[in-house]
């Protein structure tokens, strides 16, 4: 029963840990153009493995918002208040220990900056809580 336990709270403890930074660039990549659209990007979500539920993809514009996101105002907003990053330290999300992984793409212009994200997550939960709005679609 100790093991049980044991590996339960280990289990805890690996589900808290942040995401290694390394593994994505999510920061605008280039100065701010004159003329580009304020944002204009193409977010991809890919379920990888023998279990894929194939590749989703969405437009998100800001400024005003819109695209084909079905939360395009939500997304902008979360978007802008993280400073263009596309992953934060997610609040009180806690998530099971299943590994079905997925990727996170985003290509495109965040207020005229180039930017490329991409970035694997161990399951759907993982990437929503770390991205909130932007991947859920």
């Amino acid at each position: 029963m100790s093991h049980l336990v044991a590996s339960v709270l280990a289990g805890a403890a690996l589900a808290m840990t942040p995401a290694a930074p390394a593994l994505a660039h999510t920061e605008p990549t280039g100065p701010l153009t004159h003329g580009a659209p304020p944002t204009d990007l193409r977010l991809t979500v890919t379920a990888p493995g023998a279990n894929a539920s194939g590749t989703h993809s969405v437009t998100l514009l800001c400024d005003p918002d819109g695209g084909t996101h079905p939360k395009a105002g939500q997304a902008c907003a979360e978007l802008a208040r993280h400073g263009g990053q596309f992953t934060h330290r997610p609040a009180d999300v806690f998530c099971t220990m299943n590994y079905a992984p997925v990727v996170a793409d985003a290509t495109g212009a965040w207020r005229g900056r180039p930017v490329h994200f991409h970035q694997q997550f161990p399951n759907d939960c993982d990437m929503h809580a770390r991205t909130g709005s932007l991947f859920d679609f």
